[in-house]
């Protein structure tokens, strides 16, 4: 028989931990009111230590506005669920996911303060506009010393008539997943590839035809074209977008390898594209085009909030979803092996470094960096590849200006240069 992943336990059917006694049972005034006395004691408790937990933050003023007061007990106990990786993850600093994508309007007074001191909006009044057009705009990175750039760009999307990740059970998740096959034919037809599915089976009986092997599932890992298993990420498993595992996650990739989509990640699609290059807008343009594809598939509707945009399961990627990142060798500014000199310049403008492996890995060795437009939401899409095309010249104008006898160091030719 074909060797399929082990299925793993959800975690307990518990809500936040010590709270999970009142909110499994019927909610009474008395049981409300001792909740709220309890979540503030223990908001309070964790701001002590963690002042940057938003969660705790905006929950303890949200537990005493008319519209908590008037949630019924489904949705206090949706709500629940929503903070509970900030109660579970004191060291959290956002400390909520959406369960459905209602619910950034349904608990708007709590959400809309989260979002708004995350994304930087002091005015509390920013709505977000999508915008791919970038005219006759030339982001060819030649013109800057660059021949070809390893470039990768994805979005996070979400469908209606489905609850968010954290909130799907077995059953969802595979209803979602064969919900989707369709649409992946249709995507076969266009880029070609195949389905990889991890699901063991689809219940009842019934065969997933695009099962792989264990074995199969490493190597997609480690040529990163698949996630790995989410039980090691504390605040994915606190937020239940773990639970359930295999099921209902896999990915599709086009016969030339460019184009990707998982499914069942942290939301319910990560849609991305890939490629070498020098012009900035190919990857761009491939990922629109293929977004358009998906959307217009019969029965596809992305979820969206008339103030976030695009709907995710956590704050930080509401808007565009988006996360476009390029390696750029910059062996000069990084001449002391660090990226230090480089988010120097990359802070002011918006834009974040990492190593060529992601968050918290080392640079390439020969002074790759990855770079990366930090906003994804009230930003436009069409900004977000203006602010990258920016990040690369400012890079590559320090990394190839000489050093005279006044700039004796990498350190002092940043300094100047962004000033």
């Amino acid at each position: 028989p074909r060797k399929k992943l082990k299925p793993q336990k959800s975690l307990p059917v518990k809500i936040m931990g010590s709270f999970a006694s009142s909110l499994n049972n019927e909610i009474t005034p008395a049981v409300r009111e001792k909740l709220s006395t309890d979540l503030k004691t223990e908001c309070a408790k964790i701001l002590e230590k963690n002042p940057e937990n938003r969660c705790c933050k905006h929950l303890i003023e949200y537990v005493d506005t008319e519209e908590c007061k008037s949630l019924s007990d489904a949705d206090i106990r949706i709500l629940a669920k929503c903070v509970r990786t900030g109660i579970d993850n004191p060291d959290s600093g956002l400390g909520c996911y959406a369960m459905t994508p209602t619910d950034y309007t349904k608990f708007g007074s709590f959400f809309d303060k989260v979002i708004r001191n995350y994304h930087g909006d002091k005015s509390g009044e920013k709505k977000h506009v999508t915008n791919w057009d970038t005219g006759s705009a030339d982001y060819d990175v030649k013109k800057l010393g660059q021949n070809e750039l390893s470039m990768r760009v994805r979005v996070g999307r979400n469908l209606t008539g489905f609850n968010l990740p954290g909130a799907m059970d077995k059953e969802e998740r595979i209803r979602f997943e064969k919900r989707m096959l369709p649409a992946f034919d249709q995507l076969i037809k266009i880029y070609g590839g195949k389905v990889h599915s991890l699901t063991p089976d689809f219940g009842e009986d019934e065969v997933n035809p695009n099962l792989i092997t264990p074995e199969e599932y490493q190597t997609l890992v480690d040529a990163h074209v698949m996630f790995k298993d989410m039980a090691a990420d504390p605040y994915l498993n606190s937020a239940g977008i773990s639970n359930d595992w295999p099921f209902g996650r896999g990915c599709w990739q086009s016969e030339d390898k460019m184009r990707i989509i998982w499914f069942g990640e942290e939301d319910q699609l990560r849609i991305m594209c890939l490629k070498k290059g020098s012009d900035l807008l190919e990857v761009f343009t491939n990922l629109n085009e293929m977004l358009q594809s998906v959307e217009n598939i019969d029965g596809i509707e992305f979820a969206k909030d008339d103030n976030y945009g695009y709907v995710t399961s956590c704050p930080s990627n509401l808007g565009t979803g988006m996360r476009a990142s390029v390696h750029v060798k910059i062996p000069n500014i990084t001449v002391d092996g660090t990226d230090t000199k480089a988010k120097e310049v990359c802070k002011p403008l918006g834009l974040s470094v990492r190593g060529t492996g992601g968050e918290h890995t080392p640079i390439g060795a020969d002074g790759t960096v990855d770079i990366s437009p930090s906003a994804r939401l009230f930003i436009m899409e069409s900004e977000i590849i203006s602010k990258l095309y920016e990040g690369i010249e400012k890079l590559m104008a320090i990394e190839n200006a000489p050093v005279d006898a006044s700039v004796n160091s990498i350190g002092n030719k940043v300094s100047r240069m962004t000033l």
